[in-house]
This record gives C-alpha cells, sequence and structure tokens, in this order.
C-alpha cells in the first residue's frame, strides 16, 4: 500500500471505530475511475452493509462525515455507496516524486531454488521460463525486505548426466574447442538416445551406462560435471541470472543427510517396510493423511535392492533447506560477472549458513506438481506442518517456440544461447532501422534482445502457457520489454536536452494540471505492484504494472489540446517545467527499478 493510500486507509478505520465498528475488514482503497468523481475511493460500505444492517449509501454518508481529512485531502464527497477523496493535485506531486526505495528488512529467510537443470547438454528454451521466473521474484523478494537465498541444484548423480558422460566414451569423442562445451555433449547425447531407439542396442549399452552412474555417485566424475556446469552457468550468467549456491546431489548422499532424512521419517508412523506384496522390502510412505484422491498412497523412498528414489533424494534436500538436517559443507566456486561470489557445497568444505530457510519457493514446472505436493506431505509427516506452510511450489506452464512444442532427447529443440544470439540479432537490425546513428548499437542490442526474451517469460501469469513469438517479443509498441525500454529511453533524451540547456529551475508543484496528477498516480502504483507481485510470488504483476506506466507515460507524452502539445516540458513555463522535469525523472528512475527486478536493462538511448 502507497503511503497516500495507507493515509486513507488508517482515516477511514478511525472512522468506523468512531461508528462502532472495532474489527472493520480489509479496506480497499482504489483509484477512482476516470469518469467519476474524486481521486481515490474506498466501497468499504457496501462490506459492512450486512454488519451494520443499513444501505451502503447511508452508511458512506456517516462515514464521510466522521472522517477526519488526512493531509493533502481538500474534500470528501459520496457517491452511492462509495466515499471518494479529492486530493490537493501539489499533496500527489510530493508524494510522487519521493524516490523509490527498497523495503526494510524484515526477519526469516526465504530459499528460491530455480534452474537446476541436468548437466548433461545446453539449456533449451524452455528452461528460460525457470530461469526468468526464479530470478524476478529473488529480485522482487528481496527489493520487498525479504532476507532471499538464490539456490541452484546440481544433479550430478541422475541419469541424464551418466548417458552424456557415457557417450562422450562410448563414440570416442574428444573435446576440441570451436564449439561451447555442453553445446557439444548435447550432440553426444541426444546420438545415443538415436541409438538407444533400437531395444537391442538399449540392452546391450545399459550396464556401461550403470557403470558411469555409479562413478557419478561415488564422485569419481565431479570434474567431468564441473565443465559441464561451468558451460551452462556461461549462459545463465548471459540472461542476468546469478546464484548465492551450488547443491549438488552427490554431497547430500556423501555426508549422510539422505540417511538422516530417512531417519527422521522412519520414526513416524506414516513410514514402513512391508513385508509382503508388491511394495515388499522397500521402504515406503503412506501420504494419504495428506494428499487426497490417490488410487495408490504409497510412495517408495528405498527399493527392496536398498537403492533410493529420487522422491527421497528430493525430500532430504528440503528438509536440508528448512533447517531440519545439517552436515554440508561450502567453498567458493566461482566469481559471477557482478562480482558476486558464487559458493558450492563440497566434500572439502567449510559449515557456512547457507538453508535453514523458514519459507522455500520451488522454481519447477506445473507437470512437477505431485512431487513437490509429496515434499510438503513429507514435511507434515515429520510434525513440522509450519514448514510445510511455507514450501512453496511457483508452478508454470510449458513453453512453445512459434506454436511448437519442445523435446531435449529427440533434439527437437532450440538452445537459449541461440535463442539469445537471434533476439540480439533482430534487436541490431530493428535499432538500425529506428535509429541508425546510435552510439554503442552493439551494446544497446544486447539489453534489448535479452530483455525481450526475459520479459516474455515473466509477463504472463506462470499458470498459463507461453507461445514465443519473435515479432512480438521484439516489438516497439505493446506488451513486450523495447516497448518499456523505450519509455525510458525518452526520459532520458528529454533529461540529456535539459541538462545541455541549463534547464534546472525548481518544480513548483502548485502548478499541476490534471495531466501531470495522472502520471503521478500512475508512479504511486510502484510500491504497491512490488508488494503484490511478492505475496503472489509471481512477477507478472509487476510486468503489468510496468505496461501501464509506459502507456501512462506515453499518453502524458502525446497530450494534445487543440491540436497541439498539451504537456510540454523544456519549453513549458519556469515552474511548471521544473516540475515536468522532476516527473520525467522520477518515471525515468521508477521504469529502470521496475526493469531491473526483472532482471532486464534500460538503455539510455534507443
Amino acid at each position: 500500500m502507497t503511503g497516500v493510500k495507507a493515509s486513507l486507509q488508517r482515516a477511514v478505520a478511525r472512522a468506523l471505530r468512531g461508528m462502532g465498528v472495532d474489527e472493520p475488514p480489509e479496506i480497499d482503497v482504489q483509484e477512482t475511475p476516470a469518469d467519476k468523481p474524486g481521486d481515490y475511493g474506498t466501497p468499504v460500505a457496501f462490506q459492512l452493509a450486512r454488519v451494520l444492517r443499513k444501505a451502503p449509501p447511508r452508511i458512506a454518508a456517516e462515514l464521510a462525515e466522521r472522517i477526519e481529512p488526512p493531509e493533502g485531502v481538500r474534500k470528501i464527497e459520496t457517491a452511492g455507496g462509495y466515499v471518494n477523496f479529492f486530493l490537493d493535485p501539489a499533496y500527489l506531486m510530493q508524494a510522487a516524486l519521493e524516490p523509490p526505495e527498497p523495503a526494510p528488512k524484515q526477519g526469516g529467510k526465504v530459499l528460491v531454488e530455480h534452474t537446476s537443470v541436468n548437466p548433461n547438454k545446453e539449456l533449451h528454451v524452455g528452461h528460460l521460463r525457470n530461469v526468468a521466473l526464479g530470478d524476478a521474484i529473488a529480485r522482487i523478494l528481496d527489493y520487498a525486505g525479504r532476507k532471499v537465498e538464490v539456490l541452484n541444484y546440481i544433479d550430478d548423480t541422475g541419469r541424464q548426466s551418466a548417458e552424456s558422460l557415457f557417450a562422450l566414451e562410448h563414440y570416442g569423442l574428444r573435446y576440441g574447442g570451436g564449439k561451447k562445451y555442453d553445446h557439444w555433449v548435447g550432440e553426444a547425447y541426444v546420438r545415443l538416445h538415436r541409438e538407444m531407439e533400437d531395444e537391442a542396442a538399449k540392452a546391450r549399452l545399459e550396464p556401461a551406462i550403470r557403470a558411469v552412474l555409479h562413478r557419478l555417485e561415488a564422485g569419481e566424475l565431479r570434474g567431468e560435471i564441473e565443465k559441464l556446469l561451468a558451460a551452462q552457468l556461461e549462459t545463465m550468467w548471459s540472461l542476468n541470472a546469478e546464484y548465492d549456491v551450488l547443491v549438488w546431489e552427490s554431497d547430500l548422499v556423501r555426508e549422510g543427510l539422505l540417511q538422516q532424512a530417512l531417519e527422521l521419517l522412519e520414526a513416524t508412523p506414516y513410514v514402513s517396510r512391508p513385508s509382503g506384496g508388491k511394495y515388499a522390502g522397500a521402504l515406503v510412505m503412506d501420504t494419504s493423511a495428506f494428499i487426497e484422491g490417490m488410487e495408490d498412497p504409497y510412495l517408495v523412498l528405498l527399493r527392496s535392492d536398498g537403492t533410493a528414489t529420487y522422491t527421497a533424494k528430493d525430500i532430504a534436500f528440503q528438509f536440508w533447506k528448512m533447517g531440519l538436517l545439517s552436515g554440508l559443507r561450502f567453498r567458493p566456486f566461482t566469481r559471477q560477472p557482478s562480482g558476486r561470489e558464487l559458493y558450492t557445497s563440497h566434500p572439502e568444505g567449510e559449515p557456512m549458513p547457507f538453508g535453514n530457510a523458514q519459507e522455500t519457493i520451488n522454481v519447477i514446472d506445473v507437470r512437477q506438481s505431485y512431487p513437490q505436493q509429496v515434499l510438503k506431505a513429507a514435511l507434515e509427516a515429520v510434525g513440522r506442518h509450519d514448514l510445510a506452510e511455507g514450501a512453496y511450489h511457483l508452478a508454470y506452464e510449458t513453453v512453445l517456440l512459434e506454436g511448437r512444442p519442445l523435446s531435449g532427447r529427440k533434439g527437437h529443440t532450440v538452445s537459449v544461447d541461440e535463442v539469445l544470439e537471434e533476439a540480439v540479432r533482430r534487436a541490431r537490425a530493428v535499432i538500425a532501422e529506428k535509429n541508425p546513428e546510435l552510439a554503442e548499437a552493439d551494446a544497446v542490442a544486447r539489453t534489448v534482445g535479452i530483455g525481450a526474451v526475459r520479459f516474455a517469460m515473466v509477463k504472463t501469469e506462470p499458470k498459463k502457457q507461453i507461445d514465443f513469438r519473435w515479432d512480438q517479443a521484439l516489438s516497439f509498441e505493446g506488451d513486450a520489454a523495447p516497448y518499456l525500454q523505450y519509455a525510458h529511453a525518452r526520459a532520458a533524451s528529454i533529461l540529456r536536452k535539459a541538462a545541455a540547456e541549463g534547464l534546472g529551475d525548481e518544480p513548483d508543484l502548485a502548478r499541476a494540471t490534471p495531466y501531470e496528477v495522472e502520471l503521478a498516480k500512475a508512479l504511486l502504483r510502484f510500491p504497491e505492484a512490488v508488494q503484490k507481485s511478492a505475496e503472489l510470488k509471481t512477477p507478472h504483476v509487476l510486468a503489468q504494472y510496468l505496461l501501464d506506466l509506459a502507456a501512462a507515460w506515453n499518453a502524458y507524452y502525446n497530450a494534445k489540446e487543440d491540436g497541439r502539445p498539451a504537456t510540454p516540458v523544456l519549453t513549458a513555463p519556469e515552474g511548471l517545467r521544473g516540475l515536468r522535469l522532476a516527473l520525467v525523472r522520477q518515471l525515468k528512475q521508477t521504469m529502470a527499478t521496475g526493469l531491473a527486478l526483472l532482471g532486464i536493462g534500460a538503455p539510455e538511448a534507443m
């Protein structure tokens, strides 16, 4: 809630207490529609009609009489059951010109796990949404006052990694450079899967693949995985995504965390070892008390041969993330492009304060919803309902590329690196057409291209499928990142011209016109949009706000009266010019801040 809305909300609450409503409902304060009187209004009278046994207009009239106008309110009126507030334009200007600031830090840590791709090949376009969503929500939560830790899980004991490393050995391949390492390994992985389409070949190769898998589990091939990981990190960094820590699955097992988790679960009435039936000899968890509607609620944690399932490892990891287990050690892995240190779990590391979060956000696609329910069920089983409530699955739908689905095993995909390269190429072509004299065009094209890709991944509600299309993503009009970046660049251009002309007069807040009032109200919505995104754990709310802000800015910039510009900035009278320059400066800063929270750059010129 912005400062302006919050003050109105408090004034309404005080008046309601005077009417005998000691526990008022949530008081919603909204901007009044353009065709209605006032600047802000509240429909709270409708919510109280049943409680007070009065018609909303009557409640609104009494409420308006009782409200003591807070600072900046010059008039209060009712319209039906609404109470509307008319604010002093100068007060609105003053509030809107306060620079955006991060919220004060709150207690408790939230751990955001995202990316977590198998270290066996290059990232494909389907991974883009995961990285963009996870990185953006981590930035937003941090700005909203949360202590955030960003984690990337390395599944180095998975079959996919074993198959990729086996393929290199099987085909006698030696890396000679020229192609990015993860792409080179990915080609071998796809080649192997094509060979294994023949069932006889698959059966013949299986023992050798399992041998590589055992070597991975023993930690003997960690160096090979690190080479793949280093190549994948280059892609993640090119997307402007960085992390705090990498946690390796092999370290979870080696340091005994898997065993610790199983012991915790075995001490509950929900985990047993059946002596007969299809689960004989296995360690299974009965999830029926926590997950409804399952035809078979039993979940295998340890197979009868003693090997752990993926589920068991995932539970151990979730328990560690939420402080139920300890024992991992860490050391520096590499320095990231921003200068931020990236740490990794490692057998030769030292204890460090990673994990132990009160809340977790696991960014993973909607097809993994059931395994995510199992993690919550496991927390419930060990009596930690509080932690189960804090375990959030940021589920997202899949990504199509120009209407086509993707498949990594079959090679029917496009890599993230290729998408970014193409985005930058197309952005460069658009910029060359619109502004052929632009300085540092290559750097701007990179910022625009990558921004276009990232925004396309976060602008839509996560539960909706995305069909990524080039012409839409790189549009300078409509709901695309270049539209927002151009709004920022236009504001920057005005400020450069003002500086070059030596225009620096003080803003006269009292000279605000209705045009400035509308732009100011749009600026004032920024903190609310950030907070709402943080509460809902989705960046699309902030993305949509930035589109609205750009639209408000363009409407202001292009406003006409009698066919002439209604809001000139540089040629406005002194005082009004200062006010307009201050609003342009605030618009520029707010847009840049909002884009940064989505992991997108804001060029000074385009």
